[in-house]
């Protein structure tokens, strides 16, 4: 888990030149980045190759949001993996723009994977999706009610891309609840376990035939500085 063969990263805050690229490949990673100054950026490293590459979400007006990474790696068996990093928008408050630009980007993510899926190659698609997919994935369900994350709608277009034929790992190996990716650093959240679950890496079906084991690092939060974020790993036989 400490040198994970491909790591996916999103909400850099940084232009490429800023990225620690040196550092990365001094730790025997590639690096691929589409960064963005101040705002939104995703990251994918891998120890192996990048056979190629999608620089932003297809068919979508991303307004210079860098929010969408995809790149092909070939794995250690002569087959490929394709991954995704996504940073997929807030969309608070609702009664801004800013949630149909969330359903804009959903709808276009959710078109794209559906063409992904004909390729009927492993395909993981990782990352900050700011959904909450239902009431065991939020501490306080009606609190959250009315919030872009938990909208109906909004937990509809999360799982449209799962009725496409995608799994999400985390529901693969456990249906409990309480399974959280997100702690807000207001309130006392992390000491009180208030999180929400709106980290997820979605399978395609020859991803999820692989799959052996997933893990919420959850001691990452406890450590001095951490993200409000802590990373979901997942494990695949062919690795």
């Amino acid at each position: 888990m400490n040198t994970p063969d491909v790591v996916c990263l999103q909400e850099l805050k940084c232009e490429d030149g800023a990225f620690p690229r040196a550092e990365i490949e001094d730790a025997g990673y590639n690096a691929l980045v589409h960064g963005q100054k101040t705002f939104n950026g995703v990251a994918i490293l891998s120890r192996r190759p990048f056979e190629d590459s999608l620089v932003g979400l297809p068919d979508f007006n991303a307004e210079g949001q860098a929010r969408y990474l995809e790149a092909v790696i070939s794995d250690e068996v002569g087959g490929v993996v394709r991954v995704a990093s996504i940073y997929a928008p807030n969309g608070n408050p609702v009664a801004s723009q800013k949630y149909p630009y969330k359903v804009a980007f959903m709808e276009a993510l959710t078109r794209h994977a559906r063409k992904l899926l004909k390729l009927e190659e492993v395909t993981i698609l990782a990352g900050d999706y700011n959904v909450i997919p239902d009431e065991r994935d939020v501490y306080d369900p009606i609190a959250w009610t009315d919030d872009a994350l938990f909208l109906l709608q909004s937990r509809a277009m999360l799982q449209k891309i799962i009725n496409l034929g995608y799994a999400d790992a985390l529901r693969c190996v456990t249906d409990a609840a309480g399974h959280y990716t997100f702690w807000d650093y207001q309130a006392g959240a992390w000491q009180k376990n208030h999180g929400l679950r709106i980290d997820h890496l979605l399978l395609s079906p020859r991803a999820t035939d692989y799959l052996k084991r997933v893990e919420i690092v959850k001691s990452l939060r406890a450590e001095e500085k951490p993200s409000d974020h802590t990373p979901i790993f997942a494990e695949f036989s062919w690795l």
